[in-house]
């Protein structure tokens, strides 16, 4: 076992590697009450492109997300409800990057954790649970088809992305998932769910030697080679500059995407994206302020930044009854601060701001987990924020804008309302 603490932060990670590969991160919380553990796979919706023993796939868009939902299956019942028998609340979702699968409970820990570990690393396919699962989701994809916001953030994706798969939802569509069988899943779970690809990651009460004794035991021995993944050749501008769709909204939802380098350090990008996002029209600051006061913005807007492999991106979303308007006063702001730099107290401030948010989510167990899951995927600790808001400069965060604000960098994705003829 290896501690690293962070004093400036007052918390530490136990942390191990087994020789199967699986990592394995433990944070202590011995005051709570409850204990989460997530066992996350590196392994999104992105990753739909692998080669494989020499042999290349190009799988259906979607299908990670199905992997998550019958991974629950097991052939002696139902995951989900042996975690319901002892109190403890599952659940999962998938990303663009990852796929996690978690539960939090007040006590019968390892018993929970033993569901966990087991049947994430135990597939059970069989043809009549599979084509079961096409019909519920179906419904869940038909729910995101009819979400305003969810279609805006595909949208913008859609505009900003030529062949990177980041720009088809998560989901997939219900199309994509129908040719969706056994064989194809079992394929994807080779390909990415062995251990060495995988973090389980605890936060709360625990001893950490009985949870290495538990993974021990409960994956397998050794690791399959993981696949080679395949994201193509992307442009470096936009693909589209506009994306309109129109649903039953009472007035616009708009996202304003910027297009973004491939990052090095991407859990230090993420970070300093989001910085730079705030910086440009976060709530304190001054062009925030001149929209929200000309009525051009509302608390809805909210800036923010995510990575993923080959690829990243800013994102500006809310609601205006002018989204040109405002698309036009953010790109004004972003050449502004390229050309002449960003204020001491705008830098400052937003900073002060940011390293607060990442201390809050600290408090919560469950954050603690994803935070970590998607910073050891980059090689880094969930921790590191610290160090990364300490370091960053103000030309850290011009460089940013300075990339964004360059000719064809952006993409504005609207959802309008319906026209007087449903249309």
């Amino acid at each position: 076992m290896t501690t690293i603490s962070y004093p400036n932060l007052d918390d530490c990670i136990q942390t191990t590697v087994l020789d199967n590969g699986l990592h394995i991160y433990c944070v202590p919380r011995e005051r709570g009450t409850k204990t989460f553990a997530m066992l996350a796979v590196n392994f999104g919706s992105v990753d739909c492109r692998f080669t494989l023993d020499g042999t290349k796939y190009d799988v259906t868009p979607g299908i990670a997300h199905f992997l998550e939902h019958k991974m629950f299956e097991e052939e002696d019942g139902n995951a989900l409800q042996k975690f319901t028998a002892l109190g403890a609340q599952p659940n999962a979702f998938t990303s663009h990057t990852m796929t996690a699968y978690h539960v939090t409970c007040t006590d019968r820990f390892y018993d929970c954790l033993e569901i966990l570990l087991r049947f994430v690393t135990t597939p059970y396919f069989t043809d009549q649970n599979v084509a079961k699962e096409k019909g519920i989701i179906g419904q869940e994809i038909g729910m995101l088809d009819d979400t305003p916001s969810w279609q805006a953030y595909v949208g913008v994706l859609e505009g900003l992305y030529a062949e990177h798969p980041v720009r088809i939802s998560v989901a997939g569509s219900k199309q994509t998932i129908e040719p969706i069988d056994p064989q194809v899943l079992g394929v994807c779970h080779r390909a990415f769910y062995s251990p060495a690809n995988l973090a389980l990651i605890v936060c709360g009460r625990y001893d950490f030697d009985r949870v290495v004794e538990m993974a021990e035991r409960m994956t397998p021995k050794k690791s399959a080679r993981i696949a080679a993944r395949d994201y193509g050749t992307e442009p470096k501008q936009a693909m589209l500059p506009y994306i309109e769709r129109r649903m039953a909204v009472s007035r616009p939802m708009f996202i304003l995407g910027c297009k973004d380098t491939v990052p090095e350090q991407p859990y230090a990008r993420q970070l300093i994206g989001e910085l730079a996002a705030t910086c440009v029209c976060g709530k304190s600051a001054p062009l925030y302020e001149r929209l929200y006061r000309d009525g051009l913005i509302d608390r809805t807007f909210d800036p923010d930044y995510f990575t993923f492999p080959d690829g990243a991106c800013a994102m500006f979303s809310g609601e205006s009854r002018d989204p040109q308007a405002v698309r036009a006063a953010l790109e004004a702001e972003m050449r502004r601060i390229a050309d002449g730099g960003l204020e001491d107290a705008v830098f400052t401030r937003m900073k002060k701001a940011a390293y607060g948010k990442y201390i809050r989510r600290t408090n919560d167990p469950a954050e603690v987990c994803r935070m970590q899951a998607e910073a050891c995927f980059s090689g880094a600790s969930c921790f590191d924020f610290a160090e990364v808001f300490h370091s960053v400069t103000k030309q850290d965060i011009v460089r940013r804008i300075r990339q964004w604000s360059a000719d064809g960098m952006t993409s504005l994705a609207v959802i309008a309302p319906q026209r007087e003829d449903n249309t």
